[in-house]
């Protein structure tokens, strides 16, 4: 097929996992170095009707870049940023490239790229795009999405398209899902084409960024603070304009604290994590934020204040914590069966807690709870993880969080908010999606990939 076809079994053993904690052995890997070595690859799986899966760094929690068939495609050696023009403000970026490098190469020019997943020293721009992932950002910037011009893409056959955002500011021609291509790929999961490149739109980089650490007696409260301030920034209230507001509950508080080998805050029950941005000569609201911790019961001798770019990674590294270390966790039980259960629903930011409240409740039915929760609750958006220690185990969380999904659809959320619906979570896409809504995914794929080749098994039965 091509000199870049690996078979080897212990090569292929190591694109075998990602953070999904499923384990998938493809039948082959191809390692291209180039675009060129890409295309040669689709062209000779489309004769052969070989199955292509694309893969960055495989940090995945659904599962979407491995597969047990057909050739898994790592796109890891295509790491290069290829242009950058600050005047535009625009950056050209091939797909491996890891989300941490791109931001660093922006900041060198006083740029920002916005998304930030947590584990953007981990994941690469290709994965971002295929998931159209966050971060706590996306509070204030929103998904991947917006913050493309461009993509370069090979369709499953090879053929080599580019998708730009439209120039017009007005267009009624023909329907409107229709109007912008580039969005038919974003958060498309690789089952529609191979991201070769992308341009980016960045913005102007802060002059200074302060974090807040705020730790609070009750659940309750830290949810309703978080409430409070989106509605005071949505509301364009003076001192309060945070790009996240981030949440902990005392579970995933604990993993954090011990992470640092922190003694502070051991009376909280939760934990929120904001940060305020500076242009120019702006100084930070801190006495904003102070009055309304303080108006939601916080600990306000306990909070934090985060300064500078060394301090801000260590908060940031903290937060990531928590997911690391239950992968860490869940990792021991793979052997009988069990496996971390990752959740991103998502409800209007409002209804959080009533659906916190609910989603417990419902677990503690299947005799199951949460081992943390924390998220993106500005987005009125949590990850609830779970430890399935056996295959029985497994299934009942996985009752469970059927259960919750439902009643999150019936309060006006979504099923996947940020992790892509992958292999894990396509059993629940017909619940929240109409069957008309279905059909024109299909009917999408049909035309862009007819013999089903890429990402088998990602989003689709």
């Amino acid at each position: 097929m091509s000199a870049a076809l690996v078979t080897d079994p212990a090569i292929r053993a190591g694109f075998a996992q990602d953070a999904s904690g499923l384990h998938l052995v493809p039948d082959a890997v191809a390692r291209p170095a180039s675009a060129e070595e890409v295309v040669d690859v689709l062209r000779a799986a489309h004769a052969a009707r070989t199955p292509v899966t694309a893969a960055g760094a495989q940090t995945s929690y659904v599962g979407g870049s491995i597969a047990d068939r057909g050739v898994v495609l790592s796109l890891r050696a295509l790491d290069r940023v290829v242009d950058l023009d600050p005047a535009a403000r625009t950056m050209r970026v091939q797909p491996g490239a890891l989300l941490g490098d791109v931001k660093r190469a922006a900041a060198a020019h006083g740029l920002l790229f916005a998304p930030d997943p947590t584990s953007e020293e981990e994941s690469t721009l290709g994965g971002a795009i295929a998931c159209d992932s966050s971060g706590a950002r996306s509070l204030k910037y929103g998904a991947t999405g917006p913050h493309l011009r461009a993509l370069t893409v090979a369709l499953a056959d090879g053929r080599v398209i580019e998708v730009r955002r439209p120039a017009m500011e007005k267009n009624v021609a023909g329907y409107g899902p229709v109007h912008d291509m580039l969005d038919w790929f974003v958060g498309s999961e690789g089952t529609l084409g191979v991201v070769l490149e992308a341009e980016l739109q960045l913005l102007a980089l802060p002059t200074a960024v302060t974090g807040l650490g705020i730790p609070f007696r009750a659940a309750a409260d830290a949810l309703a603070f978080i409430a409070a301030a989106r509605t005071a920034r949505d509301a364009g209230a003076e001192g309060v304009n945070p790009r996240c507001l981030e949440y902990l509950d005392e579970k995933a508080f604990a993993i954090a604290r011990d992470f640092v080998g922190g003694s502070w805050a051991t009376d909280a029950r939760a934990y929120v994590y904001t940060e305020e941005e500076a242009f120019g000569e702006a100084e930070p609201p801190l006495d904003a934020w102070l009055a309304l911790a303080e108006a939601h019961g916080a600990l306000t001798d306990d909070i934090q204040v985060f300064e500078g770019e060394a301090t801000l990674r260590d908060a940031r590294r903290m937060r990531h914590a928590v997911p690391a270390t239950l992968n860490e966790r869940a990792a021991r039980y793979r052997a009988e069966g069990g496996r971390k259960v990752s959740t991103d629903w998502a409800v209007p930011y409002r209804r959080l807690h009533e659906a916190l409240q609910a989603a417990d409740a419902i677990a503690a039915t299947f005799g199951v709870a949460p081992v943390a929760t924390f998220g993106h609750a500005g987005n009125g958006h949590p990850h609830q993880h779970f430890l399935a220690r056996d295959a029985h185990e497994l299934e009942t969380i996985e009752r469970a969080v059927d259960a919750t999904l439902r009643h999150v659809l019936s309060m006006g959320g979504t099923v996947a908010a940020e992790h892509g619906i992958g292999k894990l979570k396509r059993r629940w896409l017909p619940l929240q999606l109409s069957p008309a809504q279905l059909a024109v995914m299909r009917a999408v794929k049909r035309e862009l990939d007819p013999l089903g080749l890429l990402a088998p098994g990602n989003v689709f039965e």
